[in-house]
Order: structure tokens, then C-alpha cells, then sequence
């Protein structure tokens, strides 16, 4: 599957860690108004609809014509994947806030699913995979890993349907 490079512009609206957020809820979730997004985010429905606003520019949402009302507008997620290559861009502030920004979501959901996790359902756990490695790779070599897991991700993608996996996959070395 073939997947768009976030362009500068879409950085720049993602570098803010609400819409990252806002985003993340509709890929997720699906869609949502911004009062129900106000609501989940405790933000007033104005600052929601503001960052969706951004988000709908940026063409990470879309409206959800088939809901709504005239007075409410849903939004969906216009892809169920974000790319990010940070040497298809400038190595500038806002390329960092947006690596920054999704470090630390990625970050903050850990913690919840580890506070899940005394509770979990035993085959929750046995479907799951945790895997702390480290490999000797220099930057060519993560770009090629990065290249080969991509491949069988996309691989399961176009032969699935049903119950959705959330992978989060972080290929760095410590800066």
C-alpha cells in the first residue's frame, strides 16, 4: 500500500500535540463533532472546532457528509496511517515538535495500557507482543528495516479485515 509522505504544511498543523490528538481519536474511533471531541479533550466546542479547522486545511479530515445536521458537523480521518521520514524534511522546529509531540502521546498511552494491564484479559495477552531490542544498524540500516517491516505490515493490511491492531513502531537510536 502506498502511503503519502506528511507534506511541511501537515507538520506544521500535527506539531500542535491537540490536533495530533484530535486526529489520532478519529483514525481510532471514528467520527465525531467538536462538541464530542470538546467533551472527551475538556476543551470548549470553539477551541475544538478551531483545531479541526486546521486539521480539515491540512487534508488529515474530512467532513462526514452522511452525519450531522446543519448545525453539526462529524469529521473522519482521511487515512488510517500517518508517514514520517524526517529526511524528507527540514531539520527545523517544527519537525522536531511534531517528533516531539508524538513521542510523548506514544508515551502516554503506554502508561494507560500499562495501568490496564492487572486487568487485562488473559488472551489480550497472549495476542499482544512486546519486544525490546536493539540491533547494530547505522542510518542506512533503520531506513532498510523501517523498508521491510513496512512491506509485512502492508502485506497484513491488504489481506485482513476485521479487528483492528494498533502498532506503534519506533526505529531510533538515542539521540
Amino acid at each position: 500500500m502506498e502511503r503519502d509522505e506528511l507534506s511541511t504544511a501537515q507538520l506544521r498543523v500535527l506539531s500542535h500535540p491537540m490536533r495530533l490528538a484530535f486526529l489520532r481519536r478519529l483514525r481510532e474511533q471514528g467520527p465525531a463533532t467538536s462538541r464530542i471531541l470538546g467533551r472527551e479533550f475538556e476543551l470548549d466546542s470553539g477551541a475544538a472546532s478551531y483545531h479541526l479547522r486546521r486539521l480539515e486545511a491540512g487534508g488529515l479530515i474530512a467532513e462526514e457528509t452522511g452525519m450531522g445536521t446543519l448545525r453539526e458537523r462529524w469529521w473522519r480521518a482521511t487515512a488510517d496511517a500517518l508517514q514520517f521520514d524526517a529526511a524528507e524534511h527540514d531539520d527545523d522546529a517544527v519537525t522536531r515538535q511534531y517528533v516531539q509531540s508524538t513521542v510523548l502521546m506514544n508515551a502516554e498511552e503506554l502508561y494507560r495500557v500499562a495501568a490496564d494491564v492487572p486487568g487485562a484479559d488473559p488472551a489480550w495477552l497472549a495476542e499482544s507482543a512486546f519486544i525490546d531490542l536493539r540491533l547494530p544498524l547505522d542510518g542506512p540500516g533503520r531506513r532498510a528495516l523501517r523498508a521491510e517491516i513496512m512491506e509485512v505490515i502492508d502485506r497484513h493490511r491488504a489481506a485482513e479485515e476485521g479487528t483492528i491492531t494498533q502498532i506503534r513502531l519506533q526505529i531510533y537510536d538515542r539521540p
